[in-house]
């Protein structure tokens, strides 16, 4: 392991990714490419600051455009595609969770007509609904207000 700070924080927040639900080398090639100045790297130069192959490299990013967390480009002239970190990148990384709420609220309400609102496990699907679409009213309105802010 390097003594390079900078290295030591890519693997301490990747570690936070990683803790809330992002796979790991996605997390530590996200964290990397937001360390940059420039926001933006090639697989090449991911794997080599990361120490891992190009194979690591190739699925992380796809994953990590997959969610919208970053982007693919190609500076005039040059023959190499580099990743980049989008300004909004946390944007549609909220965006893709609240997609998931949208999806787990669905099947909750699903569950809570097909066993019944009045029995137990019915109010707790019901209540659970109800949870999340509070989720995803109170996300659309911060979202809103972070745009207005912005």
């Amino acid at each position: 392991m390097t003594d390079d700070p900078v290295a030591h924080y890519v693997e301490r927040f990747a570690l936070l990714l990683s803790d809330a639900g992002m796979p790991r080398m996605p997390a530590r090639v996200f964290t990397r490419l937001l360390v940059n100045d420039s926001g933006k790297a090639s697989a090449t130069e991911l794997a080599q600051a990361l120490q891992v192959s190009p194979a690591a490299i190739s699925g992380a990013v796809r994953y990590l455009e997959h969610v919208g967390m970053i982007t693919r480009g190609r500076d005039p002239g040059q023959r190499r595609d580099h990743y980049a970190v989008p300004d909004d990148a946390w944007y549609e990384a909220i965006m893709n969770r609240d997609k998931l709420l949208s999806t787990w609220s669905s099947a909750m309400a699903d569950g809570a007509k097909l066993l019944g609102e009045d029995s137990p496990a019915g109010k707790r699907m019901a209540t659970s609904n109800r949870f999340f679409e509070f989720l995803r009213q109170e996300m659309d309105d911060m979202l809103l207000r972070w745009r207005a802010q912005r």
